[in-house]
């Protein structure tokens, strides 16, 4: 009797170790899925299970399981009662996502307590990664992007600029971006503009611009219907034709860019990521995107998606696919690939990544508008953290 038990006990464990063997790997993603951004939670969710299709459909041989909750747009609050309900309820290994810096600047409590990784695809703001432990950014930051434009000005001559950014903490850091390094370059700011985050006119800012007597206007606006308001405005009232310069970021995204017609073309910018990236890992990427969604369209935030999950993958192989924050957070540190926007690695200090920033300009390619990079700048740490 006494063996028939043994025998039983070691069979139930058995069963029970391989049911917890059998556990998908949770992966919870805050993003916009309704309202004017919620292209951005389309495209998250296209990179992501790519990247996943691409490794045959596991992660360190673990099932992944994806749940998407609607973080809408700016809404703190919103996003710190998702975070808590993916941690608490759900029971999730890690997080990923997010758009909006103040979001992710409220859910930094949630995931510091519970000690959950959680991936930032997009929210620009430097700081972000000071404010938890357990926060890693595979995106960019405002600062990263701006300090090599701010540059590239100066050395072509560019001696007076006005800054026209978003009044939100990523517009913020690109205001004290351009203004902190374009002094250091021997520049002036003579105009700083904040827009509010609602502004659906900006005709009376690109007036001011044009009589301010710049050369060049340094622009940050979110993604989305900003970025065609304020060219049009750009346009439509001269300041082109007076020769101030476009100095922009994510304001030529793909996901808009067909939609700006010819007003586009010559406008210049700084990022990390073009869809035009002529590299196999870009193509990789482009491949496993369509097949997973035809329609979607490779930009920064599907990149930071597909990057993000490769961070997760390298979190899985350390972890065993066991919930250990901790140990995941320690073996992303400092670790290297090849991504589809070039090489890239995770600063060890600062938790944010490492990449190439190339100097764009809208061209036409085989009849479609594209960010041709003319100019790498080479490998920029997020200059924000490191002033």
């Amino acid at each position: 009797m006494r063996i028939q038990w043994k025998l039983l006990s070691a069979a139930a464990m058995l069963v029970a170790l391989s049911n917890a063997s059998a556990q998908p790997v949770k992966v919870g993603i805050i993003a916009p899925f309704s309202g004017p951004f919620a292209h951005y939670g389309a495209l998250f969710k296209a990179g992501a299970e790519a990247y996943v299709a691409q490794q045959g459909g596991k992660l360190a041989g673990k099932e992944v399981q994806f749940i998407y909750r609607d973080e809408g747009g700016p809404n703190p609050a919103n996003a710190r009662t998702l975070a808590q309900e993916l941690v608490v309820k759900d029971k999730v290994d890690y997080l990923g996502g997010v758009v909006f810096s103040p979001n992710a600047f409220a859910v930094a409590p949630v995931i510091q307590e519970s000690k959950t990784p959680f991936i930032v695809f997009n929210a620009a703001t430097s700081d972000i990664t000071t404010k938890s432990d357990y926060y890693v950014r595979t995106s960019y930051t405002l600062w990263q992007v701006t300090v090599p434009l701010a540059q590239h000005a100066a050395k072509k001559g560019v001696k007076k600029v006005v800054t026209a950014v978003t009044d939100y903490a990523p517009g913020v850091d690109a205001e004290n971006a351009f203004k902190a390094e374009f002094a250091k370059q021997g520049g002036e700011v003579v105009e700083s503009i904040r827009m509010p985050i609602r502004t659906t006119d900006f005709a009376p800012f690109a007036q001011r611009i044009k009589a301010s007597g710049a050369q060049a206007v340094y622009v940050f606006l979110p993604g989305g219907p900003p970025n065609l308001g304020f060219v049009k405005a750009y346009n439509e009232n001269g300041l082109r034709q007076a020769g101030i310069e476009f100095l922009g970021t994510a304001e030529t995204d793909e996901f808009d860019l067909q939609k700006f017609g010819d007003s586009a073309l010559g406008l210049t910018t700084a990022f990390h990521y073009s869809a035009a990236h002529d590299s196999p890992a870009n193509k990789v990427f482009a491949a496993a995107v369509a097949k997973v969604n035809k329609d979607a369209v490779l930009n920064y935030a599907t990149v930071g998606a597909w990057d993000g999950m490769a961070v997760i993958h390298k979190m899985v192989e350390a972890t065993g696919g066991k919930r250990d924050g901790e140990k995941a957070m320690a073996a992303i540190k400092g670790h290297k690939w090849e991504s589809p926007r070039g090489p890239v690695s995770i600063d060890a200090n600062t938790r944010h990544i490492t990449q190439n920033v190339y100097l764009r300009t809208v061209e036409k390619a085989g009849g479609q508008l594209v960010n041709k990079e003319v100019q790498n700048f080479g490998p920029q740490v997020d200059h924000g953290l490191t002033k």
